[in-house]
């Protein structure tokens, strides 16, 4: 796990349960799950959006005990511009985080210089 507490802070999970016949694909199933996951622009590169779906959907179908989920659960990921995402009234950009993350990292060097 990060100790970079804006990391933790800032990665949720949000569980919306909708009727089952909310949704469905052209042919009528409704049994699928649907996983997105948004993230700034070019920090997930193509080897990575692989490792995020297949981590993702297994752990779908483990938390539901049902592997054959796995083939019904859809994952998306969103890339957010620059500024296209935010929390608490203010649009974060990528040097925002950059800085928050080096000060956050500094915090914790000298707490631990200080330790010892």
């Amino acid at each position: 796990m990060s100790e970079i507490s804006l990391f933790q802070k800032n990665t949720a999970a949000f569980i919306h349960v909708l009727r089952s016949d909310a949704t469905s694909d052209m042919a009528g199933h409704s049994d699928y799950v649907r996983v997105q996951v948004l993230t700034p622009a070019g920090v997930v590169d193509g080897e990575k959006q692989l490792g995020v779906v297949s981590e993702l959907t297994n752990i779908v179908a483990t938390a539901a005990g049902d592997q054959t989920l796995a083939n019904r659960t859809w994952v998306l990921i969103t890339e957010s511009p620059d500024g296209g995402r935010g929390i608490g009234g203010h649009a974060t950009t990528g040097a925002d985080i950059i800085q928050a993350a080096r000060d956050q990292l500094s915090q914790i060097a000298k707490e631990r210089s200080e330790q010892g």
